[in-house]
């Protein structure tokens, strides 16, 4: 759906150019793309701007707890086989960064849309969306976001008589809990390796069953639906049974799940499984996130990791003992202010590796590393720990802010 009829009355231009000159002003400032304040400077001048941006897109968004950015840009660069592509590549993923970006989409088909999890509903009820993307719900940011059952009501409430396509991880009852309210969903079974939120039945509070990969609640009889869609190994299995290989530049079994989840998206807008898994190859990194950069003659790998079952898929993928892993932790307003998720990781899996602690919060984390008796150093920065890190290269582990705090040391 494009067309060249200009949607934006002389209110919306005239939001837009405050919004882009705010935005602007901020980046001429150093703080930051100026996306966030640029958006909020629009709405102010016309709160529906959201929806009148997108009234000549096709509009895809995406929400989790984790992997959100890399699957909107792996379904940006799949859908760019099918026409020209607006985005929130950098993860600013309220509203008032969401209108940001898509004030920059005028000459756009598709718009790719990541989407903070307390914002999904209010979003689609404005974008009016032609397919959802659901990867997963679990703990994070414990001050102020709900608890991932109330996440998971709140989105089946938003999606309950949606128009959109909803892509839902199968494999994940919350989610599937989430998407069965929606008329049009579409399984993929892209696994979950953290369940530890998802142990009680979201429908009725009983007990689940987990037998291998299988999933029901034996009070109820709620279960895991029959995917469309599956990550089998390094393919994808499309609804056809056929099986496509995932080559991605971007490492990980999570990754290769996103890719997988995509897949079943790009095939909604008629791009084929082998057209949209052969562009993903093209993202090398996302927003910084595994990026290997040099720093003092080092090689340092950026991962970024931000609760519970981001750290554990994080950990699945780094490089053996004796690998030296630098991890970084802070806890300001955008990382969530509550550390007591640092309990719920299992550090026993860093064993044989020499560890290095800094960030705001560092002496959390060292107590943490303490009680899963783990051998580390606490550093006052990153210069000390690559200084004191034996030699090869070095595995750079950070939550949010923590982790744009290194990109700026490096220079990346």
């Amino acid at each position: 759906m494009s067309g060249n009829s200009d949607p934006l009355t002389p209110r919306a231009k005239l939001a837009v150019t405050a919004g882009k000159a705010a935005a602007a002003v901020s980046r001429a400032a150093g703080r930051g793309s100026g996306s966030v304040i640029g958006g909020r400077v629009a709405l102010k001048l016309d709160p529906d701007l959201l929806a009148r941006l997108v009234t000549h897109l096709d509009v895809i968004l995406v929400s989790a707890t984790n992997g959100k950015t890399t699957t909107t840009r792996l379904i940006a660069e799949a859908l760019r086989a099918a026409g020209p592509v607006v985005s929130n590549a950098l993860g600013a993923n309220m509203p008032a960064g969401i209108t940001s970006a898509l004030a920059g989409g005028s000459d756009a088909r598709y718009a790719v849309i990541e989407v903070d999890e307390k914002y999904l509903s209010g979003v689609a009820r404005d974008t009016d969306p032609k397919c959802i993307a659901l990867l997963n719900l679990s703990r994070d940011q414990l001050d102020r976001a709900a608890e991932t059952r109330m996440m998971a009501e709140h989105w089946r409430e938003g999606l309950a008589g949606s128009k959109a396509v909803v892509i839902a991880n199968a494999d994940d009852p919350l989610v599937v809990w989430a998407a069965s309210s929606s008329p049009n969903v579409v399984w993929v079974a892209a696994g979950q390796m953290w369940k530890d939120d998802a142990w009680s039945c979201p429908s009725c509070g009983g007990v689940m069953q987990r037998p291998g990969d299988d999933w029901f609640c034996g009070e109820c009889g709620f279960r895991r639906p029959t995917p469309s869609w599956a990550l089998t190994g390094d393919h994808v299995l499309d609804p056809h049974g056929s099986a496509w290989p995932i080559h991605l530049q971007l490492p990980g079994r999570a990754n290769k799940a996103n890719a997988a989840s995509s897949a079943a998206v790009a095939a909604v807008f008629g791009v084929p499984p082998q057209v949209a898994l052969e562009r993903m190859y093209q993202v090398q990194a996302v927003a910084g996130r595994y990026d290997v950069v040099q720093f003092m003659q080092r090689d340092l790998r950026l991962l970024l990791a931000k609760n519970p079952a981001g750290w554990l898929e994080t950990f699945s993928l780094i490089d053996p003992p004796p690998t030296p892993v630098i991890l970084s932790v802070n806890a300001r307003g955008a990382d969530g202010t509550d550390t007591s998720w640092l309990w719920d990781v299992d550090y026993t899996q860093l064993t044989g590796h020499p560890i290095f602690v800094l960030g705001d919060r560092k002496l959390d984390l060292a107590v943490r590393l303490e009680v899963a008796n783990q051998q580390f150093q606490v550093c006052e920065n990153l210069d000390q720990a690559v200084q004191l890190a034996p030699p090869g290269r070095i595995e750079v582990v950070a939550n949010y802010t923590a982790f744009q705090d290194l990109r700026r040391r490096v220079g990346n």
